[in-house]
């Protein structure tokens, strides 16, 4: 199969997790986006000054340049592994996310202000490893939403929540809670919904991610309480098509704060 061919059909088949109607909270008009979100594993020390330095200075203006903002830069705060730097990058186009690093490798600009980085020798390399995810927006959320405290330059920080499900069927559905009623209900308890996306290539599948931003932790926990309490929740999660059986098998949960070069 092509790689055309397979990206097609992969959108195809993610496709039919995204219907429903939204309520609450109104996303960014327009097309649905699809996103890359790329992680660098980073030991302390001279690697994670060098990799902030590349994103700021080499990467997020070249995709800029390409037509892709706002770029969302964070590292973990709270999480598995730190120090960790995650990149979200949207875009229009798949094809543009998958030939990404294609493109920048021919862009003499970029190869410039990315060299420290990009060509760093082996013996004090600029990261341990980097991993990828390839997602798209869901159809009730189709647009990445800074917060705006992001355009204010306020202190913000995010959570980005992944669910994994058990099986396609029960993936499915939770991506229709979503778009039945959730997106209201976040909205209701006070969070600023950043982003919905639904895994099209990455690890762990089937699953999907969202991120959510927050002032401070206690609001986080304010805010999570409120969306517990929340009578549509109650409605909707013991609704027989959603409570038949865990549809939710794991979730991985990463609390970040934003890098000063981020976008978002």
């Amino acid at each position: 199969m092509q790689r055309r061919d397979f990206l097609t059909a992969s959108t195809a088949a993610s496709a039919l997790a995204l219907t429903g109607q939204m309520s609450g909270q109104t996303p960014s008009a327009g097309a649905r986006e699809f996103y890359l979100l790329r992680t660098y594993h980073l030991q302390t020390g001279p690697q994670t000054a060098l990799c902030e330095k590349f994103i700021a200075d080499a990467l997020i203006p070249t995709v800029n340049r390409m037509g892709m903002n706002p770029i969302g830069a964070f590292k973990i705060d709270i999480g598995p592994e730190t120090p960790t730097f995650l990149v979200l990058i949207p875009s229009k186009s798949v094809e543009a996310l998958t030939t990404l690093d294609l493109t920048l490798s021919k862009d003499e600009a970029f190869l410039k202000l990315a060299d420290p980085f990009w060509s760093a020798p082996a013996t004090a390399p600029s990261f341990l490893r980097t991993e990828s995810k390839l997602l798209s927006a869901f159809e009730g959320w189709p647009k990445l939403t800074p917060p705006p405290s992001a355009a204010q330059h306020q202190k913000r920080l995010f959570q980005l929540r992944t669910y994994e499900s058990p099986s396609d069927r029960d993936h499915v559905r939770k991506v229709e809670m979503f778009n039945k009623g959730e997106f209201g209900v976040f909205g209701r308890a006070g969070f600023d919904q950043v982003f919905y996306g639904d895994t099209l290539v990455g690890p762990r599948m089937p699953n999907l991610t969202y991120m959510l931003s927050f002032p401070d932790l206690a609001t986080m926990d304010k805010n999570w309480k409120a969306f517990g309490a929340d009578p549509e929740w109650k409605k909707l999660s013991t609704d027989p098509r959603y409570h038949f059986e865990e549809i939710v098998s794991n979730i991985t949960n990463l609390i970040l704060s934003p890098l000063a070069c981020s976008q978002i």
